[in-house]
């Protein structure tokens, strides 16, 4: 069961997979879990904005990713993991304040002690 994607995370999808090597329409739908008429739309919007260009092999057309592409992929990649670090981050500070503070312990073994 797959969840249902944003328009960029599947813009992302589709750069991730070309930035491995060119490939035909099929291929781009395989490996990103989509249907071909799908993936031509979304291939017509990285065209139009530079991120893919067409290649073709003989009768063969391919689909590869562009300088642009690749620039605008590695800023997706490394936002995403900047996120990933975020939730990290607040998650060790949630779990700091919830634990008792070493001050209160000290008050009260303090306490026990008079």
């Amino acid at each position: 069961m797959h969840l249902r994607r944003s328009k960029l995370e599947i813009y992302e999808a589709m750069l991730e997979t070309l930035a491995k090597r060119p490939l035909k329409v099929d291929s781009i739908a395989y490996k990103t879990s989509m249907d071909c008429t799908m993936v031509r739309q979304y291939l017509e919007f990285l065209i139009k904005n530079g991120l893919v260009e067409e290649k073709f092999s003989g009768d063969k057309k391919f689909y590869a990713i562009t300088e642009r592409g690749k620039a605008v992929f590695r800023a997706l990649s490394f936002q995403k993991r900047l996120d990933k670090i975020t939730e990290s981050i607040r998650a060790i500070s949630e779990a700091l304040e919830a634990l008792p503070t070493l001050k209160s312990k000290e008050n009260e073994k303090e306490s026990e002690n008079e």
